[in-house]
């Protein structure tokens, strides 16, 4: 029997976590990151490997669509003072860490990196091999837009070292892009993609968005058709998350110009579908990429990830965040710095972390992250190395599975021997399953972005 998945999401909550973390977020404990900061720190510093993530805060335009911690400015200056705060923070976590540890990957995001001019690019790089060991020549991933790139941006960029451009192109209709207040033309995204790969990047990621305001099926070919003619290696193609409770630009959007569940589903479908015809492999919910990448080598070989960036093929257990509202995480737990910059660089230059939210994990929250992070990276997860990483202690999450696959939601997932596995169909509402495995979940209380 076909699998309906309209008439499925019609039963179910109208939205539910993303799961880029278990817990997610929203359930940080306001004064929990102080706590770990002991942990964290014994954990870096013992780790063979970190992952860095660093926050821009800062745009010079805002779009009515983002759902990121950022603010406009039309000058320079609060950029450049904020940048002399980043390099202290970065300074007080080399002087925490008991030794200067390898560093695996480095991700820059936003706001606007792109935004950042030569002399604070290089600032950010020394401190950050004052403090870290770059000697294993880690990927270093930049978020750009293109209507930040001028002159010498791009040579700026890789003299700070990006290995990866992942460039935002959301929509190209220019109706569409109206309705969320990013003007920005094929022609522009297509030179700096070509400036990008003359100055030798391998690797260009393009985001882009369904579920847009004024958005339809017609209007997504088109747009898809240019991103393909772009030939990026990566693909990332979100839902868009409209939570003007969140985010109260958003309700800059008129809601009555947003498709509705049964349009957004048809919107994803569709252009999985067209990503895919042109030799794509898809990778999880929401991300594309090209047979060779080592994202997609990742997913085939079982060791994809995901984390606040979305999936990744970087596996180390320990990572970092720079800047205001940035994330870092460890087998403890999570944190989370200050979300407010005045908060933040207030707390630096008093010479304190900046550590605001966090959470530390249970037993059974790493059990059921483990479930949840295989589940959104494999649409399986094996029952034997449940019980290899956590011992008899998973034997109940292993009836757990076998109730689920045998109750309601048969028509979604099953089991035997070796685990719970999604069927095909249903792989685009894995959030549906993972969801039966969150103990901290309560619908009636929290606001989630749409299932699809």
């Amino acid at each position: 029997m076909t699998l309906n998945i309209a008439e499925l999401l019609a039963r179910q909550p109208s939205g539910l976590p993303r799961y880029t973390s278990y817990p997610p977020a929203n359930h940080f404990e306001p004064d929990g990151g102080p706590a770990l900061l002991g942990a964290l720190v014994a954990a870096a510093s013992a780790a063979d490997k970190l992952s860095l993530y660093i926050h821009i805060p800062y745009c010079d335009r805002i779009c009515w669509f983002c759902g990121c911690h950022t603010k406009q400015t039309m000058r320079y200056e609060p950029v450049a003072d904020y940048v002399k705060v980043l390099v202290q923070e970065i300074a007080l976590w080399g002087a925490e860490l008991k030794r200067k540890v390898p560093v695996s990957a480095l991700h820059l995001g936003g706001g606007s990196p792109s935004l950042l001019r030569r002399e604070e690019l290089q600032m950010i790089k020394e401190a950050l091999h004052a403090a870290f060991d770059f000697s294993q020549t880690p990927e270093i991933s930049i978020e750009i837009d293109p209507s930040d790139v001028k002159d010498g941006t791009i040579a700026d960029l890789m003299s700070f070292g990006m290995t990866r451009a992942s460039i935002g192109v959301q929509d190209f209709d220019p109706a569409v892009q109206a309705a969320i207040n990013r003007p920005q033309s094929f022609e522009l995204t297509r030179d700096v993609v070509r400036a990008l790969r003359a100055a030798g990047i391998q690797s260009i990621n393009i985001d882009a968005l369904y579920g847009l305001p004024l958005q339809d099926t017609g209007k997504l070919a088109l747009t898809l058709k240019k991103v393909l003619n772009l030939e990026p290696d990566r693909i990332a193609l979100f839902g868009y998350a409209h939570v003007p409770w969140m985010k109260p630009h958003q309700r800059l959007i008129d809601e009555k110009t947003l498709p509705d569940s049964a349009m957004r589903l048809q919107q994803a479908e569709f252009a999985a579908n067209v990503i895919t015809d042109f030799d794509y492999r898809a990778i999880g919910i929401d991300h594309f990429a090209k047979p060779g990448d080592t994202l997609a080598l990742a997913a085939k070989r079982g060791r994809l990830h995901r984390n606040f960036q979305g999936y990744s093929d970087d596996d180390a257990s320990v990572r970092l965040g720079f800047g205001p509202s940035s994330i870092g995480c460890f087998p403890g737990g999570y944190v989370q710095n200050e979300v407010a910059t005045g908060r933040y660089a207030t707390l630096v230059q008093t010479g304190r972390l900046a550590l605001a939210r966090g959470l530390a994990l249970s037993d059974d929250d790493r059990m059921r992250s483990f479930i949840i992070e295989r589940l959104l990276c494999d649409f399986a997860f094996s029952f034997d190395e449940l019980v290899k990483c956590f011992g008899v202690s998973a034997l109940p999450l292993i009836s757990q599975a076998c109730g689920i696959a045998a109750g309601e939601y048969a028509e979604l997932c099953w089991v035997d021997d070796a685990g719970l596995h999604m069927t095909d169909e249903a792989r685009p509402v894995v959030r549906i399953i993972a969801a039966q495995f969150d103990t901290w979940l309560k619908p009636a209380e929290q606001r989630y972005s749409k299932v699809v």
